[in-house]
């Protein structure tokens, strides 16, 4: 019992730093940085372990299926260049450069370790930079460079990862022994993926219960990891070509009262995945730094601040040239893209190398390394150095970087959200365009407020004002409904079963007369 009382509690202190960020407008994992750092120096705090096999799967295959899930392959399509050089160029660069740091600073490790924590650091976290920069409407542009850098580069950050564990595990590494295994395993992950995701998106579609179905999906979200790692495959690249797959095919078969509290249960997850991830990382250095003499502890400190200015560094001087190459090819060749879309600049190039914010993959990665790995305990301290580094430098200050460099776009998503809205509102109109009852009338009066377009022209106007007028008097004649059955619940009238059928009634009209307006 005293463990899950302070388990509770870790999540409770957890949960109030994530509430300041909020308020002072910084990401959350800056906080929860902050508060992992203050476990490691707490001499009474609480121990818990997990096995490390565990890790990368209970850490990493929730938040690479939020994320998967939401990522456009047309937007990725359309920025393959950018975000391929931060995927395979800065991850490369950052972890060879940080090797190179390592092995002047520390000459007895040995180059797998070096290259590992390389691989370790070399991926940032875009739940950090989206949760700031989204609130300020940044380009469009920019928010799909960095989701779809967070997206990928897990991939070939942990192939390089893995590849460097094996090395210390065998005494050695052969490029010729693993590149055959290598291949293979890449090329089978997607063709893996779609095939889980096919299979899977059948067993979804069949089932309507909201709490199987959600229990269901973490079942067979877990399964995939597993069955990916033990057919030698990337589990990482399965699951992201899983939930692209899954992304395509559940949206016509999954219905809305699923649909709904499902997303809300996966965003829960990931938020939770973040505490965990920083909370067990802190209970890690606490015997690590208690442990050190005060040679090795400055060691380890300057080793820890060596490797985070390296990796703002190279990120920086790498994509500022990739921007450069991108600005010169556009010059050249000219700017055609079938949608709007903000071109390279400098200031959107300072941005997204700004954006270089370490988080949850780097944690989960550090934590797996087994008990015997070389300088096993100065990695996990780097590898928090950076992350602590990074969402405390970066996560400050690339708010007013934005504000300051002031990137505009077109609002791709808001024009693309328009046409669709209006195409949605003509196909539901055609298909009672003959009844003319005042039921009919009703109806289209409820989907114009609901979905009509809004227009600068003076017609945009008149439905911008209907809608708004609608959602007015709905929202108004819904709060009074909902007390008049909170009167009659206090005074007995009703029970809780009558109460919470029409409590979740009131929920549902309450969430459709809000939907526009989000």
């Amino acid at each position: 019992m005293s463990e899950l009382i302070e388990l509770l509690g870790l999540f409770a202190a957890a949960l109030i730093l994530a509430s300041l960020a909020r308020r002072v407008g910084a990401p959350y994992p800056v906080f929860l940085a902050l508060g992992g750092a203050l476990l490691a120096l707490l001499p009474e705090a609480p121990s818990f372990a997990i096995p490390p096999d565990l890790v990368l799967a209970l850490f990493l295959a929730p938040v690479l299926l939020v994320a998967a899930y939401g990522t456009s392959i047309r937007d990725l399509r359309d920025n393959w260049a950018p975000v391929t050089s931060l995927v395979v160029g800065a991850v490369v660069l950052t972890a060879l450069g940080v090797a190179l740091l390592l092995r002047a600073l520390v000459p007895d490790m040995p180059w797998a370790a070096a290259i590992a924590l390389g691989a370790i650091v070399a991926p940032p976290d875009a739940v950090s930079a989206t949760a700031v920069l989204r609130p300020l409407h940044p380009p469009q542009r920019i928010l799909t460079i960095l989701e779809g850098e967070s997206l990928l580069n897990d991939a070939s950050a942990l192939l390089i990862y893995r590849l460097a564990v094996g090395a210390v595990a065998a005494g050695g590494f052969s490029l010729g022994t693993v590149a055959p295994a290598f291949l293979v395993g890449v090329a089978g992950s997607f063709v893996a993926g779609p095939a889980f995701g096919w299979a899977v998106a059948q067993l979804w579609a069949r089932i309507h219960h909201v709490p199987t179905s959600i229990v269901v999906q973490f079942v067979t979200t877990f399964s995939v990891w597993i069955l990916a790692e033990a057919s030698g495959l990337s589990a990482v690249l399965t699951m992201v070509a899983y939930a692209m797959t899954m992304a395509r095919l559940t949206p016509d078969t999954i219905p809305a009262r699923v649909r709904l509290p499902t997303y809300a249960v996966w965003e829960t997850t990931v938020f939770a995945m973040n505490i965990l991830a920083f909370i067990f990382i802190g209970l890690q250095l606490r015997p690590i730094l208690a442990e050190l003499a005060f040679e090795e502890r400055r060691l380890y400190v300057i080793t820890g601040v060596s490797v985070l200015v390296a990796v703002i560094v190279l990120r920086i001087l790498w994509y500022m040239f990739c921007n450069a190459c991108f600005r010169w090819r556009e010059r050249r060749e000219g700017f055609h893209l079938p949608r709007p879309m903000l071109q390279a600049s400098v200031g959107g190039g300072l941005v997204i190398s700004w954006s270089g914010m370490r988080g949850i993959v780097s944690l989960a990665t550090a934590l797996v390394l087994p008990d015997g790995f070389p300088y096993r305990d100065l990695i996990v301290f780097v590898a928090f150095a950076v992350v602590l580094g990074t969402l405390g430098i970066q996560g400050f200050t690339i708010k007013p970087l934005l504000r300051w460099i002031k990137l505009h776009d077109e609002d791709p998503v808001g024009h693309e959200v328009s046409v669709a809205r209006e195409r949605a509102l003509h196909a539901a109109l055609a298909t009672f365009a003959s009844d003319g009852s005042a039921l009919a009338e009703s109806i289209r009066q409820e989907l114009t407020a609901h979905f009509a377009g809004e227009n600068a022209d003076e017609e945009g106007d008149k439905i911008r004002s209907l809608r708004h007028a609608h959602s007015d008097i709905h929202g108004g004649a819904l709060h009074a409904a909902r007390q008049a059955i909170l009167v009659m619940r206090a005074n007995d009238e009703i029970g809780e079963d009558a109460f919470h059928q029409l409590e979740v009634e009131l929920d549902w009209l309450d969430m459709a007369n809000n939907s526009p307006r989000s």
